[in-house]
Order: structure tokens, then C-alpha cells, then sequence
């Protein structure tokens, strides 16, 4: 009984790969892939030919703090192992 219903598992699993095998190499699956792909390539030529172009305001934006430098500059002792020592 196990070998009959395993042997007809495995007959609907070849027919099921055949099946999707067939659909995806027919000519009309690969003429509307072809489609497709030329309606992508349009859409996204005209698209990218309409953009706006954008001028750059960011002149002066950005303004340099010297204040971490001078805290660098400090020769005061770390503490970071004094944190992990035993009280």
C-alpha cells in the first residue's frame, strides 16, 4: 500500500516539474517576458528623460566645531578600568 501511494507521490511531482517546464520554454510565455522587458525599458527611458534637475544649496551648510579637538588635547587620566574594579 506505502509503495503505491509513494510511487503516485512521485508521479504527481514529475508531472507537476514537467507541467512548469513546458509553461515557462512555450513561446508565449517568452513573448510576454519579451513584452515585458521592451514596456520596462520605455517606461523607464521617458521617465529618466523627465527629471528635474536640482541645484545644490548646501554651500556653507556645514560648520566645523573645534570643541571636540580642545577635549582630546586634555591630559586628563581614563577611567575605564577603574568602572570594572571590585568596590
Amino acid at each position: 500500500m506505502y509503495k503505491i501511494i509513494n510511487l503516485l507521490f512521485a508521479v504527481l511531482i514529475l508531472l507537476f516539474f514537467f507541467s512548469v517546464y513546458n509553461y515557462y520554454s512555450s513561446n508565449k510565455n517568452i513573448k510576454n517576458i519579451n513584452l515585458k522587458r521592451s514596456n520596462i525599458q520605455e517606461n523607464l527611458s521617458s521617465k529618466t528623460s523627465n527629471l528635474p534637475f536640482l541645484e545644490n544649496d548646501t554651500n556653507n551648510v556645514i560648520e566645523f566645531n573645534s570643541s571636540f579637538s580642545d577635549e582630546i588635547k586634555s591630559n586628563e587620566q581614563r577611567n575605564f578600568w577603574n568602572l570594572l574594579k571590585i568596590k
